[in-house]
């Protein structure tokens, strides 16, 4: 939702009980899905393995998982809460009969009848009924509530999007990205541990990358068998000592022979030196990192940059580190980033730098020094994350509540916010380095394997990119 540009679908308009008449009705369509089943158990309580367990269900006389009866119920309250007849109605009694099961993939079709009103009460009485996409009706009832006297229409809630900790459903819909793409030769460097061995491993079984393992050959062996890895489809480079590594994973991208790096078990800081070291590796961008995060309570993936690369960036390297991430949230489908520069506060403050620098982006910004995205700051967290958090602080923003990417100060604070995010939001990472002529896979060492196929499912992406770019005029100096 904008706050700034409100469109029909995000007002609720209520019928009062002068304008509701006998016979008036009012749809409501809904196909119902594992997450609602998993969501409705949750908030609920009711655990009952008949909505859960797949194995149990099926030998029970419902041939499978079906939603909760009172499902069906929810949804003529959203329906008479939110429409019909909406804001102001109370509900005061529900009859209801539960005729059929409803299954995963069904779609429901609500409807509500007005069946008779009490003038001297204002009450309504409302047929309820719901069919299924074969025309089964599942389930009917009479509501029974007081309709609402004064017409109101009011702002819909801005509301979280409730996802379930799903990690392994989040991967599959990010590598779905990298479908029908040639996957490239990738400088797998040092992957020496069963993390980013597997990484590599599975990102090849996955078709993101042809790795091209870089390290000391016996100790690739020793950690493949001991995680029961066959590495004999993959080329091995033996490098004695992680730096090593680095150096001949650069040489190799200097030469054409790879189109991407990806970091092992090694420091970044080695891997990194050996890039930088390399002029024919480099561009006229300052290097950065960006996190991309699937975050269970945001609407939308959240790239953060840059809390892994540049410590205390300096306005002009700034300059870089947002457009890099302008650039790459094109790469990864949003036409026109919305980036939010954060500091502690949602004003400018001499005291505070980065709040200084934050004015000075977005107005970079507008006289076209960054491109493409929309710029503004300084944002505190909440302001940026929550439209709502914006509204009660008076600050009408473009970015607000639809933040595509949040630009920290410094490392120090980004690293911070990305473990966050990660270890008590429930938050699934990947990361990857741009500015180089080549895009670098990082990660954390204490990340798992699917955060490294994540990484390189990325870093193909901007790979793919380079292979056939869009205009320049689209993107960034």
């Amino acid at each position: 939702m904008n706050p700034l540009n409100p469109s029909a679908a995000d007002w609720l308009e209520n019928h009062t009980f002068d304008e509701l008449s006998v016979g008036q009705s009012a749809r409501l369509l809904r196909t119902l899905t594992l997450q609602d089943i998993q969501a409705f158990a949750a908030v609920s309580g009711d655990t009952n393995p008949t909505h859960l367990d797949p194995q149990y269900s099926a030998d029970t006389r419902l041939h499978g998982v079906v939603a909760h009866g009172m499902w069906g119920g929810a949804l003529i309250s959203a329906l008479l809460g939110t429409q019909f007849p909406g804001p102001g109605t109370i509900y005061l009694e529900q009859q209801l009969t539960f005729l059929h099961p409803v299954h995963v993939g069904d779609t429901l079709e609500v409807l509500l009848t007005v069946a008779s009103k009490d003038e001297a009460k204002k009450r309504v009485e409302l047929d309820c009924g719901a069919t299924n996409q074969n025309g089964v009706r599942v389930l009917q009832g009479v509501a029974r509530v007081l309709a609402p006297t004064q017409k109101l229409r009011l702002r819909r809630p801005d509301l979280p999007r409730l996802q379930l900790s799903d990690p392994e459903a989040r991967l599959r819909e990010l590598l779905a990205r990298g479908a029908g793409l040639e996957p490239a030769r990738c400088a797998v460097v040092h992957p020496c541990d069963s993390g980013s061995l597997q990484g590599a491993v599975d990102a090849a079984r996955a078709g993101l990358i042809i790795p091209v393992l870089i390290g000391p050959e016996q100790r690739l062996r020793r950690v493949a068998a001991e995680a029961g890895l066959d590495l004999s489809p993959y080329q091995i480079v033996a490098a004695a000592h992680s730096h090593e590594a680095a150096e001949i994973a650069a040489d190799m991208a200097v030469r054409g022979e790879v189109e991407m790096l990806m970091k092992g078990s090694l420091h970044t800081d080695e891997l990194i030196a050996a890039v930088l070291q390399r002029k024919e590796l480099r561009t006229g961008r300052r290097m950065s990192h960006v996190f991309r995060f699937d975050v269970p309570l945001y609407s939308k993936p959240l790239l953060i940059t840059d809390a892994a690369l540049n410590i205390r960036p300096s306005l002009s390297e700034k300059v870089d580190i947002v457009q890099n991430a302008i650039d790459f949230a094109r790469i990864m489908g949003v036409e026109q980033p919305r980036v939010a520069i954060l500091s502690a506060v949602e004003t400018v403050n001499p005291n505070i730098p980065s709040t200084i620098e934050a004015a000075a982006l977005c107005k970079m910004a507008d006289r076209g020094q960054i491109k493409v995205g929309v710029l503004d700051g300084p944002l505190a967290f909440d302001n940026a994350i929550s439209a709502q958090a914006a509204a009660i602080k008076h600050i009408e923003s473009p970015v607000s509540g639809q933040a595509d990417i949040l630009m920290v100060p410094d490392l120090e604070s980004g690293n911070m916010l990305a473990k966050q995010l990660e270890y008590l939001a429930g938050a699934t990472g990947s990361g990857i380095v741009l500015g180089a002529r080549v895009p670098i896979a990082l990660t954390s060492r204490a990340d798992g394997a699917n955060a490294r196929v994540a990484s390189a499912l990325l870093a193909l992406l901007v790979a793919n990119h380079a292979r056939r770019p869009l205009p320049r005029e689209a993107w960034g100096r």
